[in-house]
């Protein structure tokens, strides 16, 4: 039986390195409406284009990109968030220089 390459290489062109993203990374996401922020760690880039996480309990979810934000570090060394849609859009202008 020959066996796929698994979903979570990021060999192919929308893998989570194009987002900026790393497997592993500290996120938080907020489903649609007025939920509560609930932190996760990057697991994968989905099929559909969503961002494979997994939350505290270990539940796997699919997020689309614009409910996430991303851990990084504030202008004076503190722990901030950022958007998701941001860092994409600094990490793809950085790809083409």
């Amino acid at each position: 039986m020959k066996r796929r390459p698994a979903a979570s290489t990021d060999e192919r062109p929308f893998g989570l390195t194009i987002l900026g993203l790393t497997a592993g990374e500290a996120v938080r996401f907020r489903r649609e409406g007025s939920s509560r922020w609930q932190e996760a760690r990057v697991t994968r880039r989905e099929r559909d284009g969503s961002v494979g996480l997994t939350d505290r309990r270990g539940a796997a979810r699919a997020i689309p990109v614009e409910l996430i934000e991303v851990r990084c570090a504030g202008p004076r060394g503190g722990a901030g968030w950022e958007p998701l849609t941001t860092r994409a859009s600094r990490t793809e202008q950085l790809r083409l220089l």
